[in-house]
């Protein structure tokens, strides 16, 4: 990797880290000051585990839910393509140890749910593929590791 590209992640060296992690990755101020601050919440170990997608899909559905009931600061949460974490993006909170406890309290929802919202064909663009234990599952195996995940790097 020579040169520098354009995809923050891209740049990183994904042999290097130690998932699970909660990862700041870009900061952007807004012409009116606004700042949007974007995190990479990995959960799997890249290139050597992975979520499967009907978890990740369901872990998706009640994050992106959950998430927005401890933190009014989210625009937004995307699954990654490799299917190894997330991406968190919020406005105007730069708290690094808020965002854990804000994740923390998101995936102990996970634990709690009975069902995965909006899980039905008129909200979810592929309903069938949803899994909630497996959901619960990683949560469960990403929050056994809280206490790590301030720790990017091996």
């Amino acid at each position: 990797m020579s040169e520098k590209m354009n995809v923050e992640s891209f740049n990183l060296d994904h042999t290097k880290v130690k998932a699970p992690y909660v990862r700041l990755v870009d900061r952007k101020k807004g012409i009116h000051g606004d700042e949007i601050f974007k995190y990479d919440l990995r959960f799997c170990q890249p290139n050597k585990e992975f979520m499967d997608m009907p978890s990740l899909h369901s872990l998706e559905h009640l994050m992106a839910e959950n998430i927005r009931n401890h933190c009014d600061s989210v625009i937004d949460l995307s699954p990654m393509g490799c299917q190894t974490g997330f991406y968190l993006t919020v406005m105007n909170h730069s708290n690094y140890d808020e965002i854990l406890d804000v994740l923390e309290k998101t995936l102990q929802d996970v634990l709690h749910a009975t069902e995965v919202p909006a899980a039905n064909e008129i909200q979810c663009g592929n309903a069938k593929s949803h899994s909630l234990e497996g959901a619960k599952e990683i949560a469960r195996k990403v929050l056994a590791q809280r206490k790590k995940w301030d720790q990017v790097f091996e």
